[in-house]
């Protein structure tokens, strides 16, 4: 099976970017005079530019749009208002195997009660989009617009000098979002969030014109040294920041509750997809907690591996790792059981092929976030 290209794949070949596969999308992993260790520094250092046109985009329009996506989603949109963005998820519903875990992980914008903009992750947009529209009332219209936008984000702390040369606005609250123009020309929709733990922005874009937007960001940000960044440097800074990546730290398997994501949870809604499950399962508390490992030793924590206590037994599983750039040694995400009593600062061990490697329980972020 072919992979689907971004809009901008001629400016990755033509970056000599390393492209790989990505959840059925051909998408750059690094570029060439650097790596991920030179592009993670410029995110933690400078600016970054990355293309995460991958992303799905979809929207919710008609009478009631919002209403009808809140009960839907976990979190409550009534906590926000037009022209600010929400981070959410779309969970299995009561009543189907598995209910309450984790169908997907995504941000809302909310442009009014009547008009929602979605942006899912690429393996599973086409099954969030599908099971609103199965569920929208008569009115509501739910569309996939994933071939008319590309997504780029530009990170780090001199992001906003960058859209300011660009022309773009950039002066807005965390989770906001504007629309105009600048750069290229183009329309575009600014959100000041991101995926790297730096102050940084969403661009929403036509896809038409999303290479005269990536070269005039680039240009923008020429004398600040902004380089491209791949999706190698955008899951090593994700994962010092203790992020979530779906299939790894949620999933149809890993509920909201087990991953620490309850504060994306409108507990007190009336409705939203797993709501009585969930519910459940935070007042009998979960079986499995998500926790952050930090390398006392050489070890690199890496996806499944068995956590162990000090007899040796297994207490849990590694959910995502890696070598942290900024902090110079291994770090991973992993579920832990909580019958076993861990807490922070407890000392583990990994097994790395047969290997005792030791680490040490922490609480996420593993270094300090600049968000707001």
């Amino acid at each position: 099976m072919t992979s689907r290209t971004s809009p901008l794949h001629d400016r990755h070949l033509g970056a000599g970017a390393k492209l790989a596969d990505f959840s059925g999308w051909s998408m750059p992993i690094e570029y060439a005079g650097g790596g991920v260790l030179a592009e993670h520094a410029a995110v933690r250092d400078g600016v970054g530019l990355f293309d995460v046109s991958h992303l799905g985009t979809g929207t919710v329009r008609g009478a009631g749009a919002a209403a009808f996506v809140d009960s839907c989603l976990t979190n409550d949109l009534s906590r926000i208002g037009p022209g600010q963005a929400q981070y959410t998820m779309c969970c299995l519903p009561d009543g189907e195997a598995g209910a309450g875990g984790v169908v997907d992980d995504l941000i809302v914008y909310l442009h009014g009660p009547d008009d929602v903009l979605l942006v899912p992750n690429a393996a599973n947009a086409a099954e969030v989009l599908a099971r609103l529209a199965d569920a929208a009332p008569p009115g509501v219209e739910v569309a996939d617009r994933h071939t008319e936008v590309a997504v780029l984000a530009v990170q780090g702390p001199r992001s906003l000098q960058v859209l300011e040369l660009l022309g773009v606005p950039g002066e807005i609250g965390y989770m906001s979002f504007v629309t105009g123009t600048g750069g290229a020309g183009a329309e575009v929709t600014v959100c000041r969030t991101g995926y790297t733990g730096e102050h940084g922005y969403e661009l929403l874009v036509g896809a038409d014109r999303a290479g005269e937007m990536w070269d005039a960001v680039l240009e923008a940000g020429q004398d600040l040294g902004i380089r491209p960044c791949g999706l190698g440097a955008r899951d090593t800074l994700r994962t010092e920041m203790g992020y979530p990546l779906h299939g790894h730290e949620l999933s149809r398997e890993i509920s909201p509750v087990q991953a620490r994501a309850g504060w994306a949870v409108g507990w007190r809604k009336p409705a939203f997809w797993g709501r009585e499950a969930l519910l459940a399962e935070k007042e009998a508390g979960p079986v499995r907690l998500l926790w952050g490992l930090r390398a006392s030793g050489r070890g690199i924590p890496r996806p499944g591996m068995a956590v162990l206590d000090g007899d040796g037994a297994q207490v849990g599983e590694v959910t995502s790792g890696t070598f942290s750039p900024t902090l110079r040694t291994g770090i991973g995400l992993a579920l832990l059981d909580v019958a076993a009593g861990v807490e922070e600062g407890a000392p583990l061990t990994l097994d790395v092929r047969g290997r005792r490697e030791p680490v040490e329980v922490v609480r996420p972020p593993f270094v300090p976030s600049h968000v707001r």
